[in-house]
């Protein structure tokens, strides 16, 4: 990502090009056929897992479902067995992202609030759940869903700086690899710069609100894990932005944070193959998600988790 005019930028945008830009003669390259590898890898592994499914059977796997299975495979299918319902925080990230997405390609002055008003207005004309939701929404609702929204768009604009064409930015790019019955599948928030040959030159960013998680690595590795697959080169680097600290924390991506990626993937999809043909039980693992889980109050290791009280374990 070439570095823009400096003087025209805050010292929180300037820290954002230093840490995720890189002149070309600094770009990583990687092995011919690198993607086509860690393919056959996958493929392999995941074998196991595709003869547990029943004919004609697919199985997809998002980032969220990964990070559920790897944390605690009983909320997972406790939570499976929830409706889904739209509220305004489930709501407030597919508006944010939908209104940065329009501010990729929005001409004139960026203004957080009318690109919020002109995301809920696009979403609002869909047939699916959430278009519903939002047609009923009361006043005081869509009040507060709008101020939320309008709060984080406008972190990203000041904080961020502004998108160069020739960065070629795209807003919430669809990833997907199909291997067999498997269908891996992501949706970037932004994805920067593009790739020359075998050298790498994208960056892949996850856009967050409150604090740093490791699970936030686990999600980017997966993602250039997708993109690695997908065009044969992954990106030369992966960040997490974290719009109430105007932090950015960028990992770069080389041969063996894919194969660990790869290596978790692997293990993760057995693993949801096994719950999805109830093949056996699932396991527990105390953590802060025990604090929204349907099962707290009756499982004995999450309630021993909660009793100690401790964040940061």
């Amino acid at each position: 990502m070439p570095p823009a005019e400096p003087a025209a930028l805050n010292p929180a945008q300037r820290r954002v090009l230093e840490l995720l830009g890189a002149p070309a003669d600094q770009r990583p390259t990687f092995p011919p056929g690198l993607g086509a590898e860690l393919r056959a890898e996958l493929a392999e592994g995941i074998a196991p897992a595709l003869a547990l499914l029943g004919e004609g059977q697919d199985l997809f796997v998002s980032k969220h479902a990964l990070g559920q299975v790897h944390t605690c495979e009983a909320h997972l299918v406790a939570e499976r067995a929830i409706p889904f319902a739209w509220t305004v925080p489930t709501a407030r990230g597919t508006v944010s992202h939908k209104a940065i997405e329009l501010l990729v390609s929005w001409r004139g002055t960026p203004i957080a609030n009318e690109l919020v008003a002109e995301a809920i207005a696009r979403l609002t004309e869909g047939i699916d759940g959430l278009a519903q939701w939002l047609q009923a929404l009361d006043d005081t609702s869509l009040a507060e869903l709008r101020n939320e929204c309008t709060d984080q768009v406008a972190k990203f604009i000041e904080c961020f700086p502004p998108l160069e064409a020739r960065w070629q930015p795209r807003a919430e790019s669809r990833l997907r690899v199909e291997v067999g019955a498997l269908v891996l599948q992501g949706k970037v928030d932004l994805l920067l710069g593009r790739t020359r040959g075998e050298q790498a030159g994208k960056v892949i960013i996850d856009l967050k609100t409150g604090r740093f998680h490791t699970g936030h690595l686990d999600d980017l590795r997966f993602y250039a894990l997708l993109e690695a697959m997908r065009l044969g080169v992954p990106p030369r680097l992966v960040a997490g932005y974290y719009l109430d600290e105007a932090e950015v924390r960028p990992e770069a991506v080389t041969e063996g944070s894919l194969r660990a990626a790869l290596a978790r993937t692997v293990d993760g999809v057995i693993a949801l193959a096994e719950l999805e043909v109830s093949s056996r039980e699932p396991t527990r693992r105390a953590g802060p998600t025990c604090r929204w889980c349907p099962l707290a109050d009756s499982c004995e290791t999450g309630q021993r988790w909660l009793e100690g009280g401790d964040d940061d374990r």
